[in-house]
């Protein structure tokens, strides 16, 4: 079976962000900080805590390498984490997808260990793939089959050397 990609442009991936926030509400789980895993839940992390007006915390976690980032190998983690003090106690662990589920999973063992006063995290993604051996808390779209998500800020991998003017024009707003 090919697998077919996902083409999202910045309208739809805004409007995700806005759909897993109204989901997360909905579900009226208190939760008094958000963890981002970089680089995927960046954005998404960034634009959670300006909704919900709690403080935003970082996490480096690397899995993908490879031709165009598209394989998925052993899962590293930052030395830290960066925030205002120590973690909350109710956390929403944010990322853009969920995959096999290993970065969420690990996550979640490696924060027991280097957060022991975290007593609930809950997990919140964009889309969550059918392959997975985890299902987060909160997403917007099940993908049953296992497309590659492009990203609207996927074009900016292929960059690699300094920015052109080219490089500009070619995705100006029109």
């Amino acid at each position: 079976m090919t697998m077919v990609d996902l083409k999202i442009s910045w309208t739809e991936y805004h409007a995700l962000i806005e759909q897993l926030a109204v989901t997360i509400q909905r579900s009226q789980w208190e939760f008094n900080q958000i963890l981002c895993l970089a680089k995927g839940g960046l954005r998404i992390g960034d634009i959670l805590a300006r909704i919900f007006d709690q403080p935003l915390a970082i996490l480096n976690v690397a899995s993908y390498g490879g031709i165009g980032n598209r394989e998925q190998g052993q899962l590293h983690f930052a030395e830290h984490f960066t925030n205002f003090g120590p973690l909350g106690d109710r956390l929403l662990l944010v990322d853009d997808l969920v995959d096999s589920g290993r970065s969420l999973q690990q996550t979640q063992t490696w924060l027991q260990t280097q957060a022991p006063q975290i007593t609930e995290i809950r997990t919140a993604v964009l889309w969550y793939k059918g392959h997975s051996q985890f299902q987060p808390d909160y997403f917007v779209q099940h993908l049953p089959d296992n497309p590659w998500i492009q990203q609207p800020f996927e074009h900016y991998e292929k960059w690699r050397a300094m920015p052109t003017e080219s490089h500009a024009k070619s995705n100006e707003i029109h």
